[in-house]
């Protein structure tokens, strides 16, 4: 378990992360959001331990994280890296090794990886001569390669298409089912709720929603409402929905808090035909940005 504890950041007299704290749980799946500016980058460096806490304190199995440990550590950052000059085989062989593997296991592993990642065909060309998305797979084929117990990925889908994304998803899958820990911070909401056990979201350097995500969602007591309907739809411009939209016969918005379902339904119903109706969960962006405008 990864343990984050009372941990402040200032810049110059800006507080980039205040007194924060939370737990990452062994073989899970972390999302750590925020809007930009939040202190996930900051926080993420002093996890890494490339600057260091003014107070507080990280643990990794109830014990400060020692350097030997970060052999075990993957890290995928969100600003490139990479020897530019250098050749793209080299380059994940080179660091495969800092990271202990042998000669041998990391020329294997790195044949193993380019070869799923399509990259094979790149393998002597310079990391310069690469485009940015084939650049962001080599950077997480060097966050993974050596197995590590926890891997931090920062912004991990940038510049990548649908398919290498799900590529990513998947082998981010199969660390989470060989109990690899893995933290992730994205700005794409509809990616967290697809792959994260839970979620810690701060804002302003602050925590201000923590725990698993399914009971998020069931505790933040709003109902999203999806309906097709025949007849005017300027009848319904008035039913008092939260982000109310209506185009085509159909009509979706927020329930309020303080409405009945039953009620709605019948006030609708009262002026077109409803031919069809679903009502569905908060999505993760819809608690996003209701919680961050809050602060």
């Amino acid at each position: 378990m990864l343990e984050i504890r009372n941990v402040t950041k200032t810049f110059n007299k800006t507080l980039a992360v205040d007194s924060l704290s939370f737990e990452v749980p062994q073989g899970s799946v972390f999302g750590l959001l925020g809007p930009n500016g939040a202190g996930k980058t900051t926080t993420i460096r002093m996890i890494m331990n490339i600057i260091q806490p003014d107070s507080g304190h990280i643990f990794y199995n109830g014990e400060s994280i020692q350097r030997s440990r970060y052999k075990r550590v993957g890290y995928l950052p969100e600003e490139r890296g990479l020897y530019q000059k250098m050749k793209l085989k080299e380059t994940i062989v080179y660091l495969a090794r800092l990271k202990g593997l042998s000669p041998s296991d990391a020329s294997k592993r790195t044949d193993h990886f380019l070869d799923r990642f399509e990259l094979t065909d790149y393998s002597q060309r310079k990391i310069e001569e690469l485009s940015k998305g084939n650049q962001q797979k080599v950077q997480f084929i060097i966050a993974v390669i050596h197995d590590p117990v926890l891997v931090i990925l920062d912004e991990p889908f940038s510049g990548l298409d649908p398919v290498n994304q799900l590529l990513l998803k998947d082998i981010i899958t199969e660390l989470k089912q060989n109990e690899t820990t893995v933290i992730f911070s994205t700005h794409q909401m509809e990616q967290v709720e697809r792959m994260c056990n839970e979620i810690c979201l701060i804002s302003q350097g602050k925590r201000i929603l923590y725990g698993d995500l399914a009971q998020i969602k069931k505790d933040f007591g709003t109902q999203s409402v999806s309906l097709e309907f025949t007849g005017d739809a300027k009848e319904l411009e008035d039913v008092g929905l939260d982000d109310l939209a209506i185009a085509n016969g159909r009509l979706t918005g927020i329930l309020r808090n303080d409405d009945s379902l039953n009620d709605f339904l019948r006030n609708v119903m009262e002026r077109v035909t409803v031919t069809g109706f679903r009502v569905e969960e908060p999505t993760l962006e819809q608690i996003f940005i209701k919680r961050v405008k809050e602060v």
